[in-house]
């Protein structure tokens, strides 16, 4: 039958990283399994934004960009979320969105080569292929949109540029960045990685994996908020190369010498574009300071027993739910996926029983699995009720097929 509740309970007892889950606010009674579309809120964050709205917006003004170093966000927060992917701080920096820095990046990278093909795969996340076939478009280039397994073999002398998702956002599969990485520089193409469902969730080494760049999202694993910031990487020897296709004044060498001619600020800064967010900052901010004194390591170890103890119960009292994420830990992200028919339904039916999942169409329900905050014995109530529902069937209930806009 799996693990026991007691036994749950004594793992969490145990459990060194147990103490982290007070750096965030979650309301009593709920398990939240859903961190891997949204984190939950930091404690920090909201005296952090009190004081960023009171006092420094609030007193100090316009003054602030200087005196409380609002100016620098962007370059500061990128260089404590380089450490998480295993890169260097000027090789990191938060600006605007996932889906905007992947423009930017794919448009820059293209022009460095007059080779056809922008490689990625089937099933990526939808914004990532939408982005795509933008850039392609408009640098003229040919999409092709290949299965994952055939990724590798269709790198060739005619490609230009591969996007690929580093985790899957459905299944949780994950590439080997690594070996990726070196196909395709052997034959002469560069990557940019989406690593939104991996960053903050799984240990990355970009500097050592090869990868050049890189996007990834605020708002999932790092803890920093709806429609957070996202940032971009790019290695230090190609940061001079290229030259971001939205040439907004925060990327200009000289952003207050208000010339009319554009000269792209050195390194890293050349990707900005407008100016930055700071409540949106700020927040951004307290979530990546939740990863404080404890290493990505130590938080996935805890991971792959959060998925084991999951899968195991899954499979011992609900096995009408086929689990679609791969079982080896170097093979998957942080989160857990089932096939069910009703996913949608008994979701929703879960929700109402204080259990956050999440579906995906047309037929996965998924579970992020969170070690800064996520129990052995959330993990059993949650599915101690899951199998309840379905042993019920109280997921037919009409109200749990009612479609919002956000499913």
């Amino acid at each position: 039958m799996g693990l026991t509740h007691a036994e749950a309970v004594a793992a969490d007892a145990a459990d060194p990283l147990r103490p982290l889950r007070a750096r965030f606010h979650l309301p009593a009674g709920l398990i939240y399994l859903d961190g891997n579309s949204l984190g939950p809120l930091p404690q920090a964050a909201d005296l952090r934004q009190q004081k960023v709205v009171r006092e420094e917006w609030g007193e100090s003004l316009i003054r602030s960009w200087n005196v409380h170093g609002w100016i620098d966000s962007p370059q500061r927060i990128g260089a404590k979320i380089a450490p998480l992917i295993g890169a260097r701080p000027h090789e990191v920096i938060v600006t605007d969105s996932t889906s905007v820095n992947l423009f930017k990046l794919l448009t820059a990278a293209a022009r460095l080569s007059d080779r056809p093909a922008l490689i990625s795969e089937s099933g990526n996340f939808h914004t990532d292929l939408h982005i795509a076939s933008g850039v392609a478009d408009l640098m003229r280039l040919r999409l092709d949109v290949v299965a994952r397994q055939e990724v590798e073999a269709r790198i060739g002398d005619d490609t230009n540029l591969l996007l690929l998702t580093h985790v899957h956002y459905k299944t949780a599969e994950r590439f080997d960045m690594e070996a990726v990485t070196r196909r395709a520089k052997a034959a002469g193409a560069l990557t940019v990685w989406d690593l939104s469902h991996s960053v903050g969730a799984v240990p990355l080494h970009l500097n050592e994996s090869g990868a050049e760049l890189a996007v990834g999202c605020g708002y999932k694993y790092l803890n920093g908020g709806p429609g957070a910031p996202a940032f971009l990487y790019v290695a230090e020897h190609l940061q001079e190369r290229l030259v971001s296709p939205l040439r907004g004044w925060m990327g200009h060498a000289a952003p207050f010498d208000f010339t009319d001619d554009y000269v792209p600020a050195r390194g890293i800064d050349r990707f900005l574009a407008g100016t930055p967010p700071i409540l949106g900052l700020a927040a951004l901010e307290s979530g990546i300071d939740t990863f404080d004194g404890v290493s990505m390591e130590r938080l996935w170890a805890k991971s792959i027993a959060l998925f084991d103890v999951f899968h195991g119960l899954v499979e011992a009292r609900c096995p009408e739910l086929i689990c679609i994420s791969p079982r080896g830990p170097d093979q998957r992200g942080s989160h857990i996926s089932f096939r069910h028919p009703h996913a949608f339904e008994l979701c929703q039916a879960l929700i109402a029983e204080q259990v956050i999942g999440d579906f995906r169409a047309p037929d996965v329900i998924r579970f992020g699995l969170t070690p800064l905050y996520l129990g052995f014995e959330d993990i059993w109530h949650a599915v101690d009720r899951m199998a309840r529902i379905l042993e019920t069937e109280s997921w037919r209930e009409p109200r749990f097929a009612v479609r919002g806009k956000v499913t």
